[in-house]
């Protein structure tokens, strides 16, 4: 299904763009980086995951608020959002278990 298709049409593009902007952003904000979840899997994975889940959880809220108050463009942010939920949290697994199945030393020392 065209992106065109799901709400309409104008402003979707926009709507989608800034629905995954602010997925990225509050798990950015919560989280460390996929890269440091890699490096440091056998201290951190299960903290870093957390925060991630807390993220999406966030971002749900966001995303619900914006579907609140633009109706016009529900389908676009619902999409963009949940776009952006599944590529991020597939990152943050693929870097967890890739770390903790790496013999490389992490990079913090404790």
């Amino acid at each position: 299904m065209a992106l065109t298709e799901v709400g309409g049409g104008l402003g979707n593009g926009t709507a989608f763009l800034v629905a995954g902007g602010i997925v990225y952003e509050i798990i950015a904000a919560n989280c460390s980086s996929p890269q440091t979840t890699e490096l440091n899997a056998h201290a951190r994975a299960d903290t870093l995951m957390k925060w991630v889940h807390l993220g999406i959880g966030q971002s749900v809220l966001f995303l619900a608020a914006a579907m609140a108050v633009d109706r016009g463009h529900r389908p676009a942010i619902a999409f963009g959002g949940g776009l952006a939920i599944v590529l991020m949290y597939g990152l943050y697994s693929h870097a967890k278990i890739t770390g903790l199945a790496s013999a490389a030393p992490g990079t913090e020392q404790y």
